[in-house]
């Protein structure tokens, strides 16, 4: 029996990157695609609580949904597919997913709904700017969504992969590597209205990120793939650990 896959992203259903993903899964297993209506990059993991979603059948197999990327998987999950999924695909996201990027990230977003609701999930990005080689991220999906389903992942753990926006024939591999840490300068913009209105605008600004071999921003300078096991258990240990012994409450 094929497996279920669910197919999602941030960049909106109409986006070439979700069309390469869900021609990829469906190579592997049956694939439904439950997206949102536009772009939502950015909007973390955020839940739409304030007014009704609605979803709209464009294919067979294929929803659209006027929410985030959560919004979505949460839905399909829970009410729009025929069974629960075997395996959730976020991506292919245009632009890295790096570091600190993922407590931001749409598309990693998707794959923590679906690991909080005990599916196994990825999420994948390609590393780069137009023209983005999807096809080259394609294969990769492939490979990562083979393995996790038939190996699975530990519990309360996601993959997220980024892919180098280079030639298949030029990646020299995979790697296993930890998030490293990125900071961006000049990020927000001051801009003033033709009525003198000061306002600001968020984005852009050049990065810096810090240097280590297992760190995924070195992995893709190196043009390999970087494969980043997440969890989602957010405590740290060390400092609870600290803090019991100094923190005489």
């Amino acid at each position: 029996m094929k497996p279920l896959i669910l197919v999602t992203n941030d960049d909106g259903i109409y986006s070439e990157g979700i069309a390469t993903l869900f021609e990829a899964m469906n190579s592997i297993g049956e694939a439904y695609m439950v997206a949102p209506d536009r772009e939502r990059s950015a909007v973390s993991h955020a839940l739409t609580m304030h007014r009704p979603i609605k979803v709209e059948r464009l294919k067979e197999r294929i929803y659209s949904v006027n929410g985030t990327p959560t919004d979505c998987v949460a839905l399909a999950i829970k009410k729009l597919l025929p069974k629960t999924p075997d395996l959730v695909a976020s991506g292919i996201n245009k632009g890295a997913n790096l570091g600190d990027d993922v407590t931001y990230s749409g598309t990693v977003s998707a794959a923590i709904e679906g690991t909080i609701l005990n599916v196994p999930s990825f999420a994948i990005s390609l590393v780069g700017n137009n023209p983005f080689l999807f096809e080259t991220a394609s294969y990769y999906a492939i490979k990562t969504a083979k393995y996790v389903i038939d190996n699975s992942l530990p519990y309360d753990t996601l993959l997220n992969v980024n892919v180098p926006n280079i030639p298949r024939d030029q990646i020299k591999g995979m790697r296993l590597t930890r998030l490293g840490k990125r900071i961006y300068e000049n990020s927000i913009q001051e801009v003033t209205s033709p009525w003198g209105d000061i306002h600001y605008w968020i984005g852009g600004g050049q990065p810096y990120h810090e240097h280590g071999d297992d760190m995924d921003f070195q992995t893709i300078k190196e043009s390999y793939v970087s494969i980043t096991p997440v969890h989602l258990d957010l405590t740290n240990y060390e400092a609870l650990k600290f803090l019991k012994e100094k923190w005489k409450l």
